[in-house]
């Protein structure tokens, strides 16, 4: 009987790790990050949408199988002891916690779709770059690719991109679409099939940089890649 309760516990230990994908969450800036989380329609909420990480500090955050949304950092955020306050880039408008609000452009994005049946994962510059941000699959022996935009765009992002902060530092780069807000640049209107858009000089210079990312809305499909049954630490900086 002792051998039946080990047994079944063990099974029920198996199958709450497989349950599950741990997501970590490393800051290797030299400044205090605030990550945003938001869930796809109809997938939890991960951390209310948002934590802190001070430099060189990791968390891990747990996500269920098939679970799909997006993790991105914040910068320059002012909260006080209740949280409330705001970021200059990727703000989600509603203080520390996001709590399914999207951040604000531009953004680089770690996306993810987990579970179907493969794991579907990309790094986005296709919304504009604020932040290096890098994902890295882990517990899968080594065979899934790793996505680096571990390059800072910032200093070189052309003039009519620039996002700046306050101080008048280049704090983000904006997407051409975020920019300017054209049916050639947003792969719109009679532009909206792949054999129409294609890169241009801004999406080339955050291709060049960072080659793995995805950069416009019909990049090449490389840019997404797969994975199964691992998890994932999404490096900023």
């Amino acid at each position: 009987m002792a051998f039946l309760h080990i047994s079944l516990a063990l099974l029920l230990t198996s199958i709450g790790v497989n349950a599950v994908v741990l997501f970590t969450l490393e800051n290797r800036c030299d400044k205090t990050i605030w990550p945003g989380i938001q869930a796809s329609a109809g997938q939890p909420q991960l951390m209310d949408g948002g934590l802190e990480l001070k430099p060189q500090q990791s968390r891990n955050v747990t996500a269920p199988k098939g679970w799909s949304g997006r993790i991105w950092g914040r910068t320059g955020c002012k909260f006080n002891v209740y949280g409330d306050g705001t970021c200059t880039t990727g703000d989600c408008g509603t203080g520390l916690y996001c709590n399914g609000a999207s951040g604000e452009l531009p953004a680089s994005l770690a996306e993810f779709t987990l579970d179907s049946p493969l794991d579907f994962y990309d790094v986005s510059l296709s919304d504009g770059f604020n932040l290096p941000i890098s994902i890295f699959p882990y517990g899968d022996s080594g065979i899934c690719p790793s996505i680096r935009c571990d390059t800072n765009l910032n200093p070189n992002c052309p003039p009519n991109l620039h996002v700046r902060g306050d101080d008048g530092e280049i704090v983000a780069c904006k997407s051409a679409c975020t920019a300017f807000q054209t049916p050639e640049y947003c792969c719109t209107g009679p532009y909206q099939n792949p054999n129409r858009c294609k890169p241009t000089r801004y999406t080339q210079y955050f291709k060049r940089l960072c080659p793995t990312s995805y950069t416009y809305a019909y990049d090449d499909p490389a840019s997404t890649y797969t994975c199964r049954d691992t998890n994932y630490l999404i490096a900023f900086c």
